[in-house]
């Protein structure tokens, strides 16, 4: 269940951080389209680990990964065409706003010798990228997984144009950003 405090700050999202952006129509207010989540699977060729990411990140994010594959073959990685090489998941829904509530407040300010997202993360387009080094951060992860970490990447979408009405944006949802002097 997300909290209270993200989808109301969403929803009201208009009436608060509208007038700072310019935005006079409603239907334009800021928004959150989707949430990726994806992970590669990098050089690992045993199967028992090859479970632990997909049946980790489901536990994450709370809806199944779909496997991603190759779709050239390159010698170099010893990939073949058709080789699963990632797993993606996009959140949509109540199920994005719980993930969002859940990095934001629980797993980011878990992260050994944090000091916040550095504001490079936001792209021209509005939307941010973060990399997590490790999945443990994130609480349903059980320390008996500790042998086996990896990471994953998050792609936030927005319906934001540019990086200054974004950034916005996020601080106003409360995304801990570096701080600057």
């Amino acid at each position: 269940m997300a909290s209270i405090n993200t989808k109301k700050k969403l929803q009201e999202s208009f009436s608060t951080i509208a007038p700072d952006l310019g935005i006079t129509n409603k239907m334009a207010s800021p928004t959150i389209y989707k949430v990726v989540v994806s992970s590669g699977i990098g050089s690992i060729t045993d199967q028992n680990k090859l479970k632990i990411i997909p049946d980790a990140l489901a536990k994450i994010t709370g809806q199944q990964p779909a496997p991603r594959q190759a779709k050239k073959s390159i010698a170099a990685f010893k990939s073949r065409q058709g080789d699963i090489i990632g797993y993606q998941i996009t959140l949509r829904g109540e199920q994005m706003i719980s993930f969002m509530d859940k990095l934001i407040n629980i797993a980011l300010p878990r992260t050994k010798d944090f000091r916040g997202i550095p504001r490079s993360v936001v792209d021209d387009g509005g939307n941010m990228t973060i990399g997590i080094k490790e999945h443990t951060i994130f609480p349903e992860t059980s320390d008996e997984d500790i042998r086996n970490i990896f990471g994953f990447g998050i792609t936030v979408v927005t319906n934001l144009d540019n990086q200054a009405d974004a950034m916005k944006f996020f601080e106003y949802l409360g995304v801990p950003f570096v701080k600057t002097d």
